[in-house]
């Protein structure tokens, strides 16, 4: 069955999905057991996506967490949700490595990033927060290319607070693991797109 067959079906096992993936060869999400197809990133997606993965990776150097890059899937798993769900997140990244296989990381990632685009922004701000606050992401960042701000949710007594934005001109910080307070100089980022 081909992807663009699925428009009018509602929802598929998570079998399903992986077959179709398997025999289709296209990028997709399943979320809610539907599928959700994962458009082609912009030029100016892909420098900010390349430079937050250069700022987290110098950072992350010899420590235990590690940073990854789309296309890798990330099955989202927790022992007391019984849902299945497969997102491929622009950036995560994963401290707790018992999840990870060779073809994707099963689990809940510290830290997910999203970069929007006209045509996944909803999707972004809606559906996957929702649903990376019910798995307890830490962290999730919605970057908007648009307006050069970063949107940093932080998972605190079950929910996500109120976002703390971040503009061109100022520094990110973040904490991963157990390693302290880092820091990202957000005109390195959106500087020249």
């Amino acid at each position: 069955m081909m992807l663009e067959h699925l428009q009018h079906r509602k929802q598929i096992s998570i079998d399903e999905f992986y077959h179709i993936r398997s025999v289709s060869n296209q990028l997709c999400e399943y979320i809610d057991r539907i599928i959700y197809m994962s458009p082609s990133p912009s030029t100016q997606h892909q420098r900010i996506s390349m430079r937050l993965s250069s700022a987290l990776f110098a950072f992350l150097q010899g420590k235990p967490c590690e940073v990854f890059s789309a296309p890798f899937d990330i099955e989202l798993k927790r022992e007391d949700i019984i849902e299945n769900h497969v997102v491929i997140p622009d950036l995560s990244i994963i401290c707790d490595k018992t999840g990870l296989t060779n073809q994707r990381y099963i689990g809940v990632p510290d830290l997910i990033i999203e970069i929007l685009s006209p045509s996944t922004s909803k999707h972004d701000k809606v559906v996957k927060l929702n649903l990376y606050q019910k798995f307890g992401v830490k962290e999730y960042w919605i970057v908007d290319p648009l307006n050069e701000i970063i949107d940093v949710y932080r998972h605190e007594n079950g929910c996500y607070q109120f976002p703390v934005s971040y503009g061109k001109s100022d520094h990110l910080l973040f904490a991963v693991g157990e390693d302290g307070e880092h820091e990202i100089d957000l005109a390195l980022i959106f500087d020249q797109l």
